[in-house]
């Protein structure tokens, strides 16, 4: 657990991994901001679906409020297939922004 902010299963491999769902916006923020004082140089903001506007709220709130050195290094865009029993198949767009310092 990172500032308050459950991690998946997946972030135990990559500490540096900030995954946003249904949280407010501050409480993601927190998480990164935690990742970067504990020395990482880059964060992994990841997100799919309706998760995705929040995970660019939260690296423009870092870079425009709390942390202006930090930069967004890359942004990844993507979509993932997901089986929903009675629908078949949807695709779920994802993205992943990189940020760095």
């Amino acid at each position: 657990m990172i500032g308050g902010v459950k991690m998946p299963e997946e972030a135990n491999q990559q500490e540096n991994v900030v995954f946003i769902g249904k949280k407010p916006t501050m409480s993601y923020v927190l998480a990164v901001i935690t990742q970067f004082t504990n020395g990482q140089k880059e964060v992994h903001i990841k997100a799919r679906g309706r998760s995705i506007s929040r995970a660019v709220d939260v690296a423009q709130v870092i870079q425009r409020r709390f942390m202006p050195d930090v930069k967004i290094k890359k942004i990844d865009l993507g979509t993932e297939e997901k089986e929903v029993e009675g629908k078949g198949k949807l695709n779920v767009s994802t993205i992943d922004i990189t940020l760095s310092k």
